[in-house]
């Protein structure tokens, strides 16, 4: 796997207003813009420069209009998203323990990207246009059942015609009506994914007491021939081609907000594998990005900050 110069990728999801570093005693808090496929694309851009493309719907209010001044500025292409006009973008709230450990908090049931591929912005025939395409279990969670049956079987067709397609389940029970619909989803996003990102976390919480080896053996066995399985302080474990490597990465230093990890785990790792890094060493390069994630409050780094 490797990247040419004129490789597009499309990052598929929903950017929200975010609420972190909350002081309960005097009701500030910090204002960004984040959500797990946006994070993503920052970091893709700031990695692979021009080649990423964003697509999400949002509104045309002024929280709206910064968002995408935002994405301007991290040299995101906006061109397929879309402005809904009487829906306006969701909210979360970080909430961090003295571990470091988040919970958050979402007002997001009528935002506008839950109307993506639904007749405003991007329609599925504008994702023939990327090489690789990137979303998440979030992404499908948002979407209506007909558009997210849809939405796989478009990208079930572009992966069997070359184009790479990346998924991590990323689960947030909250956002499916039940388990088994989850499921069902997700089994049908592994059979058209190239390249998986998936989290032990998320898998467990999917299917409880399951190990390892039995993530990668129902992932794979739906086709997908590179799996990466992210596990947290307990490092990662790489099944590409049919070969398992376990890889135990350098614990961070310090950690001060976790929101982001895996986001920025999967842009490393990714931009890496276009890069034509091996997997192990993609997965360092994934590593040391997330790792310096988790020193700062929020999802988004400053660009100085980068490794």
């Amino acid at each position: 796997m490797s990247v040419a110069a004129e490789t597009r990728i499309a990052c598929i999801g929903e950017c929200m207003i975010e609420l972190s570093q909350l002081d309960r005693a005097d009701g500030q808090a910090h204002v960004g813009f984040a959500g797990d496929t946006l994070n993503t694309a920052v970091y893709l851009s700031r990695l692979l420069p021009g080649a990423v493309s964003y697509l999400t719907n949002l509104g045309t209010d002024g929280f709206s209009t910064r968002m995408r001044a935002m994405f301007h500025a991290e040299g995101i292409d906006c061109t397929l998203i879309g402005l809904h006009a009487t829906r306006l973008p969701g909210i979360y709230a970080i909430e961090v323990d003295s571990t470091g450990e988040r919970s958050f908090r979402y007002w997001r049931e009528t935002s506008a990207a839950r109307t993506l591929f639904g007749g405003v912005g991007a329609g599925l025939d504008d994702l023939a246009g990327f090489d690789v395409i990137y979303l998440s279990g979030i992404t499908l969670a948002i979407l209506p059942p007909e558009v997210r049956t849809a939405l796989i079987a478009r990208l079930g067709a572009l992966r069997n015609a070359g184009h790479r397609i990346v998924f991590d389940s990323n689960y947030r029970p909250r956002l499916w009506p039940d388990t088994n619909t989850a499921r069902t989803a997700f089994a049908a996003m592994w059979a058209v994914t190239t390249l998986a990102l998936p989290s032990f976390d998320d898998e467990t919480a999917l299917y409880p007491g399951t190990s390892s080896a039995q993530v990668l053996d129902r992932i794979g066995a739906a086709g997908v021939i590179e799996v990466v399985l992210k596990n947290g302080a307990a490092g990662v474990l790489v099944r590409h081609e049919g070969q398992d490597q376990p890889l135990s990465l350098p614990p961070a230093d310090r950690v001060i907000d976790t929101t982001g990890a895996g986001d920025s785990f999967n842009a490393g790792y990714l931009a890496a594998r276009l890069m034509g890094l091996i997997p192990a060493d993609a997965a360092t390069k994934g590593h040391q990005l997330a790792v310096r994630v988790i020193s700062h409050h929020g999802a988004i780094i400053p660009r100085d900050a980068m490794p």
